[in-house]
Formats: C-alpha cells, structure tokens, sequence
C-alpha cells in the first residue's frame, strides 16, 4: 500500500487526477485547492461545472481548518453513524471556487478507510471524491465496471483493485446557517 500512497501524493501534487477506492465508491480525486486539477475532473466527468463535487478530509481536525463552525449535534451525529456520511456546509473556507455550488456550498465527508486515512494523513489537504464514471451514466459498482474513458483519463490508478467499497454513494445532509440539519439522500 506504501507505493499506492507514494505515487498518490505525486498525482495530488502535480495537479493530476486519481482512481482511488473510497468508503464508498471508487471516486475520481485531485487536490481539492487546485482549481486546474478540479477542472479536469469536471472534464473528464462531462459534468457541469455547476454541480459541487464531495471532498474527503482525514478527521475533525482537518474538517475544522475549512469549516469554521460544526453544530454540536452534527459532530455527536457523525461520532454516531456507521454509514459514510458527506455533509454540505454554506461556510467553507480555502477551497478553490470552482470546486463549490452556486451558493458557496461544498459537501465534505470524514473518510475512515485505512488507504484514504494514510493518503489524507501525508496529503494533509482536502481530497476530491466523486464517483468514477461519466457524468448521467451509472456509478460502477466496482472496479471493472469502470469504462476504459475513465481508467485513460486519470493519470494514476491506485492498484487495489480488489478493494471492496460500499459500493453505495454515501448519505448526504446539509447544514443550515442556524445549525439545523436536513437529509438530503439518506
């Protein structure tokens, strides 16, 4: 896993693009504070740009240094859940525009998978996370349902294939300014 993790952190560092396994699903990443980097994801999602994508952060630490408030339920909420969990925050700091909605809003999830905690650990920056297929088509259910555009577009593959993931997006919530929280996707 130590080679993945070296080659990883230089993908993120030279502003190109991963094929990572995530709690989740297998995502497409990049360094979330290159704006260069997150628009070649969105190129090679053929996503609009209007559309946030999730990032990853490592612990509540890290969620803290871009998140300047976290409404004490939501902190006991995420302690509590089994389900990888992205939460949307209004107030975010120190991520490039490009990576947020139209409203200023980005969806971050604490992601507690051994690769994900080692590669966040040494990155010690945000990571993008969405899902690995075109935008509109469906998200593979593991590795080899990744297209062939896909597993070209990307300029590192981490080589565990045979990693399972949840195989499910995570559950999505959403913080409002006076601190309630709504589901979004369960």
């Amino acid at each position: 896993m130590q080679a993945d993790i070296t080659n990883a952190l230089k993908t993120l560092n030279n502003g190109q693009l991963l094929l990572y396994p995530t709690d989740t699903v297998w995502g497409i990443g990049c360094d979330a504070t290159n704006a260069e980097a997150v628009k070649k994801v969105y190129q090679l999602k053929q996503r609009n740009n209007s559309k946030a994508l999730i990032c990853l952060v490592k612990d509540f630490e890290m969620l803290k240094t871009y998140v300047p408030y976290l409404p004490p339920n939501l902190v006991e909420i995420l302690n509590h859940t089994q389900k990888p969990t992205s939460i949307i925050y209004s107030h975010v700091k120190d991520f490039v525009p490009n990576l947020l909605a139209e409203d200023g809003s980005v969806a971050i999830r604490i992601c507690k998978t051994e690769f994900c905690q080692a590669l966040l650990s040494e990155f010690d920056k945000p990571i993008v996370s969405t899902s690995a297929n075109i935008s509109g088509e469906p998200t593979p259910k593991d590795f080899n349902e990744i297209s062939p555009e896909i597993l070209k577009g990307v300029d590192y593959v981490v080589n565990l294939q045979s990693t399972n993931t949840a195989n499910a997006p995570s559950q999505l919530l959403k913080v409002h300014q006076n601190g309630c929280i709504e589901v979004i996707r369960p």
